[in-house]
């Protein structure tokens, strides 16, 4: 026993630990935690490592035996100087995402020895340290902790949960601490393209998010698909081996990464448009081989045989498509007693059909579909071929074209306001997105009706939906067609155009509600030029006719990070204008 000290842990390991402590002998590593709508750089999370090559290199072994022998508190204070020292010398004024055990942080020596004090020796600002707490380990006093973590809140730390998912209390954490940041487990993101449960589970994740204002971080993507599974799904950042593994040095990602990031967020927009007019063919299509047409009938018949899924192949020279060849017409030619000898020399040219569905890649699905059924009978289930100025993209199955068209149109019907018709909140963040990335002036418009409660309450909720439809109608036909509307929710809409043209929109908008308002009321009130209603004490009280208010927030490159800016800025000008007696609007 006098080899084991306490916790079962042998004395060389424990011998070694404290060795590690005395001479600082951990070395700190950074992997960037980066947005999965642009690929931009949110923060690094800082890991640590043993001595390399030794027992304890490894962060689990090094942090295990710590726990064990009762020295978490200097390890970790050892692990975060390092850190913190590293982002000092890299002159970055990054965010650092630190690794807090919860019994650590409920430590009098860390609440005395983490302060603005002791960070102002790195040069750090409290707004860019986010705690990450782990799931895993037991919190003993919960309303302690819930103290705790205000304090550090107000003093402008961010919280994140780490390893959500991956125990049984986390929900009761995630609802006692209100964290700024969820990071998802790493066992609920690997393969999760493959996996329909993870998906649901990380879908009612980013639901929770949007109801909560709470950001979610993959954790451990390692592959494209993941990576594109959860771009689909709407997780807003992630960090993983895919994206960049950790590294001593405190910088960005590769850009290609964040070009592959981008395009698969065209493609995600492109796919869930406002309507199959819009979704291009080309985000359907995915590449299949194609052959020369030099190749033999019989090599040809052989490569089915080890592709069972293909359909068929594109035949092309120099990248063009000459023509088409499917699997029912290889199988014909090599049929019968004297099929294979006829025709196993033959060249793929002297079968392939010349006169077949070509489209271009911006071709929109709708069009497609249409083109694909004028077919004759022969020929209404050979796949379709994608180009993209003539050279040769891929193929689109029929059966992909139907399922992914009922796909779209089932998904964007879920996705409209079902009173009025209009896009709803996630098509409404798709198109702030849009904005945001675009080079040119745009003024995103909220509305608000004023006093709507109160009048909802008095007529009734089919009249308050009758006023909330008509104002629908007045910004739909005075807002161009070309420009985008959406439905928030109640009585709040969202439209966003061209900057000359928002004083224009917003006052006649104004003026057409304000005339219209009258239909909704009876003559006694219209005549008072007020309604009596209880207010949310369950008193009566007097209450202004309705009104409305708009706030307008110009927006250009770069002014805004993201869309919660974005949102933030126009909630306090529409707040503002809600200030102002009657129907008014402010744009800033």
């Amino acid at each position: 026993m006098k080899n084991r000290p306490e916790g079962g842990v042998p004395r060389i390991l424990s011998e070694k630990l404290r060795e590690i402590i005395e001479n600082a002998g951990v070395t700190s590593v950074f992997q960037p935690i980066v947005s999965l709508r642009d690929g931009s750089v949110l923060g690094y999370e800082a890991l640590s490592r043993g001595p390399k090559g030794s027992a304890l290199e490894s962060p689990e072994a090094l942090f295990c035996v710590a726990e064990e022998t009762r020295n978490l508190w200097e390890l970790e204070k050892l692990c975060r100087t390092k850190a913190l020292h590293a982002i000092q010398m890299s002159k970055t004024n990054a965010t650092l995402f630190l690794n807090v055990n919860p019994n650590v942080i409920e430590d009098e020596k860390f609440r005395k020895g983490f302060t603005k004090e002791y960070l102002k020796q790195f040069d750090i600002d409290p707004k860019n340290i986010i705690f990450e707490i782990t799931e895993r380990s037991a919190i003993s006093n919960i309303k302690e902790f819930r103290k705790i973590i205000e304090n550090y809140k107000e003093q402008d730390y961010k919280i994140a949960i780490d390893d959500a998912g991956a125990g049984y209390s986390g929900l009761n954490l995630i609802s006692d601490v209100r964290p700024h940041y969820l990071k998802l487990d790493i066992h609920l993101i690997r393969g999760i393209d493959k996996d329909s449960v993870k998906q649901a589970l990380v879908k009612s994740m980013y639901e929770f998010s949007k109801i909560t204002g709470t950001y979610l971080i993959a954790e451990g993507i390692e592959t494209r698909a993941e990576l594109q599974t959860l771009i689909n799904i709407g997780v807003h950042y992630g960090q993983g081996y895919y994206i960049k593994r950790p590294d001593a040095a405190v910088s960005g990602i590769n850009p290609q990464v964040a070009e592959t990031i981008e395009q698969m967020n065209a493609q995600k927009n492109h796919l869930f448009g406002y309507n199959l007019s819009e979704v291009y063919i080309g985000n359907l299509c995915v590449p299949a081989v194609s052959v020369n047409e030099s190749v033999l009938i019989s090599e040809a018949y052989e490569m089915l045989n080890k592709m069972p899924e293909s359909p068929g192949f594109c035949v092309t020279r120099d990248g063009v498509v000459k023509g088409v060849v499917t699997r029912d017409t290889v199988n014909s030619a090599v049929a019968g007693v004297y099929g294979y000898s006829l025709y196993s020399r033959r060249t793929i040219a002297a079968i392939m059909d010349t006169d077949f569905l070509k489209v271009d890649y911006k071709t929109p699905v709708n069009t497609v579909g249409r083109l694909a059924m004028s077919r004759p009978d022969s020929k209404v289930y050979d796949f379709i071929t994608v180009v993209s100025e003539d050279k040769y993209c891929g193929i689109v199955t029929i059966k992909d074209l139907l399922n992914k068209t009922i796909e779209i149109e089932v998904s964007n019907a879920t996705q409209l306001n079902p009173l009025t018709s209009l896009p709803g909140n996630i098509l409404i963040e798709k198109a702030l997105y849009s904005v945001l990335s675009s080079a040119d002036t745009y003024c995103v418009v909220y509305f608000d009706i004023d006093n709507f409660k109160a009048y909802n309450d008095l007529y009734g909720f089919e009249n308050g939906d009758r006023v909330i439809k008509n104002l629908a109608d007045i910004i739909t036909e005075t807002v161009p067609a070309s420009c985008f509307v959406g439905h928030v929710g109640g009585d709040d809409f969202v439209a966003i155009v061209r900057h000359e043209d928002a004083d224009g929109i917003c006052t006649r908008i104004l003026d057409r509600f304000d005339r219209s308002i009258k239909d909704y009321y009876s003559e006694d009130d219209l005549k008072n030029g007020y309604i009596i209603a209880k207010n949310r004490l369950g008193l009566e009280e007097q209450f202004p006719l309705i009104s409305l208010s708009i706030g307008g927030v110009c927006v250009w490159e770069k002014r805004f990070a993201n869309v919660f800016e974005l949102s933030a800025e126009s909630s306090r000008i529409k707040k503002e204008c809600k200030l102002i007696a009657g129907s008014a609007y402010m744009i800033a």
